[in-house]
């Protein structure tokens, strides 16, 4: 068992979300590696701060767990001597806002098939969250700034490149699950053990693809079979919408590794394609869930059997912290960083989705080299609206934002552009800070 001899003192932005808070903490209680460690929970919810923090309690009395715990809705008294800080905010009403970046577009003829990463809705989401994450990382700057942030906070990619160019010395890593949740299906696809496959796979966050695939026992090439047996496999799938991943992968060659909600967002012709009945599907029942599931939760809490509710998730922030603080060497599937070559023909000032070492150093990039050219040309489509929706949230310019949307291939027309843009900033003057 490795030992850390320095207590750490990690820090949970937006624990006030249930299940991000009490599955993150849940994580750092089984993790031997930090025993001793303080857990701060924060949020600006003091109800739902409360009940996390009543769970977590429990959980550590009833195991006389070695972990401090506190609480607290003030942020720089929570960022106090923290070494490691997890993200996972969201601005609320986080759902009354979500529809209206998707139908609001929809309003001007607008085809946008998600609205949550990209397309108009991303934009919207975009420079509703980034300041007040940008907020959270000055703070951090100010008051800890050898503290390692990991950001779970979507749009993913935008909110980490906003975060590089406003703080470029600060020590970050986005995660997201697509690829870690999605890579059963290609075992599947293959009829043989998970176990069995090296997976290596990238892109932007949401708009990434397998590259490659090998089968451990006879270190062939499983593309061929992949391409064989994928389109068939996709197209009887059940409760996915997949229908534009049979399509990527017979168009281009190559799978995607999320499903047609997110990566539809980034294309023009997405709507002609993809599983819009699916996608709806998959929306409504998402927020449901959600909803059920914190009313469940907050249930068992008030009934004093909070403590079982206090169990690992299948995230890899806990993994990575332990991995750069017992200097593991060992790699991560699937990360959020700054490009610098990591894919050689997508520009430097981007963030990209690839696998990393883990050391004591923090979170180094496995090179991917060049992107495959009829993909590229789509990624490279994103890089230059990314660029654009960062500046405009850096400058608060509402010039910019509208350059944003008629940068992007998703918006069809000038006068669409000018509609959506008016209607978002009266809808949501409250987020919506543009000069």
């Amino acid at each position: 068992m490795i030992t850390i001899t320095q207590p750490q003192k990690i820090v949970l932005i937006g624990a006030g979300s249930l299940q991000f808070g009490l599955g993150a903490a849940g994580s750092i209680l089984h993790s031997s590696i930090l025993e001793g460690s303080t857990i701060t929970l924060h949020d600006i919810n003091p109800e739902h701060l409360e009940l996390v923090h009543q769970a977590c309690q429990s959980a550590i009395d009833k195991e006389s767990l070695d972990y401090q715990l506190e609480s607290t809705i003030n942020r720089e008294e929570a960022l106090k001597d923290a070494t490691f800080v997890i993200n996972s905010i969201e601005i609320g009403p986080r759902f009354e806002l979500w529809d209206q970046d998707l139908h609001i577009p929809h309003w001007y003829g607008n085809r946008q098939v998600f609205g949550e990463n990209g397309g108009p809705g991303g934009l919207f989401h975009s420079l509703r969250i980034i300041p007040p994450i940008l907020d959270i990382c000055a703070d951090i700057m100010k008051i800890c700034p050898n503290a390692f942030l990991i950001n779970f906070s979507n749009p993913m990619s935008r909110i980490c490149l906003a975060i590089k160019r406003r703080f470029p010395s600060l020590k970050f890593v986005g995660l997201c699950h697509e690829l870690g949740h999605f890579k059963m299906h290609y075992a599947r696809m293959l009829d043989t053990d998970l176990d069995n496959l090296e997976i290596l796979a990238g892109g932007l966050n949401h708009f990434g693809v397998v590259l490659e695939i090998k089968y451990k026992d006879s270190g062939k090439d499983a593309y061929p079979d992949i391409r064989k047996k994928g389109p068939k496999y996709l197209e009887n799938i059940q409760l996915l919408d997949v229908s534009l991943n049979k399509f990527i992968l017979e168009t281009y060659g190559y799978v995607p590794y999320t499903t047609d909600s997110h990566f539809g967002e980034y294309i023009h012709w997405a709507w002609d394609i993809a599983d819009i009945s699916g996608i709806k599907e998959f929306r409504d029942t998402y927020q449901a869930s959600l909803r059920f599931e914190e009313d469940k939760i907050k249930r068992r809490i008030q009934k004093g059997r909070g403590a079982k509710l206090v169990r690992p998730d299948h995230e890899r922030a806990i993994p990575i912290i332990e991995g750069i603080l017992s200097d593991s060497n060992h790699t991560e599937i699937s990360v959020n960083i700054p490009n610098e070559d990591i894919i050689t023909n997508l520009p430097r000032d981007l963030v990209v989705e690839c696998p990393a070492k883990i050391t004591k150093e923090g979170v180094q990039g496995l090179k991917l080299g060049n992107f495959p050219r009829g993909l590229d040309a789509l990624l490279r489509h994103q890089a230059s609206v990314q660029d654009l929706v960062v500046e405009a949230v850096l400058q608060e310019s509402k010039q910019l934002a509208l350059q944003a949307l008629l940068a992007d291939p998703v918006v069809h027309s000038t006068d669409e552009a000018q509609k959506i843009l008016e209607e978002m900033i009266k809808q949501q003057k409250e987020h919506l800070h543009l000069k």
